[in-house]
């Protein structure tokens, strides 16, 4: 059962929004669950809920690797047989370099920028990133962050240096490099607007 947003778009829209809600309290458990048992509690089956709740009822086949080719914009993302092993890759670089010297943004940042450019879902797949990219930025935090309005949220409100800094580390990949340091500032400046609004809690 679902609902197309061309047939409703005010119920398509209300049920977008309860879909994030949901998300976002399945992701908090998420967050507990990694933070007692390790960001090898990161994986594909997280992967999976969080897209299945971000899409029910508004997508078929959520919570599901893609299994055809999709067109984003002028973008078009890797062939789906890719997409399973692109995905073990991803979470293989994030399990081996976690607790490292680099900045806390830059493996939730990497996580960003990889899930948006692999697209391994039919629907959802930006917010399936946020998500991902937040419950990684908690979990080198300690737990969830403290504040008022959550970092995917404040993505949402503007996305302009959001997109533009994916944007930036597509090129550098198209170039042969691994770049997401644009992507990891920005994310810093996400956390540290999110923990400042700590008195309007």
């Amino acid at each position: 059962m679902s609902v197309r947003e061309l047939d409703d778009p005010n119920l398509f829209a209300r049920v977008q929004e309860q879909n994030l809600l949901r998300q976002y309290d399945l992701l908090t458990n998420c967050i507990d669950i990694g933070a007692a048992k390790g960001v090898e509690a990161f994986d594909k089956y997280t992967l999976w809920s969080l897209n299945a709740a971000a899409v029910a009822n508004i997508a078929q086949f959520g919570g599901r690797f893609r299994r055809e080719p999709i067109l984003v914009g002028d973008y078009i993302p890797p062939h789906f047989d890719a997409v399973p092993s692109l995905v073990d890759r991803m979470l293989s670089i994030v399990h081996e370099n976690w607790g490292g010297s680099s900045p806390v943004t830059l493996l939730p940042a990497y996580v960003l920028w990889r899930l948006n450019w692999i697209h391994p879902f039919v629907e959802g797949n930006g917010r399936t990133a946020r998500a991902a990219c937040y419950y990684l930025l908690c979990l080198g935090h300690g737990g969830v962050l403290p504040g008022r309005k959550a970092i995917p949220e404040r993505i949402r409100e503007n996305r302009v240096p959001y997109y533009a800094a994916l944007k930036t580390a597509d090129r550098h990949w198209e170039d042969g490099h691994l770049n997401i340091d644009e992507l990891a500032l920005y994310l810093e400046g996400l956390v540290r607007d999110q923990i400042k609004d700590l008195d309007a809690t």
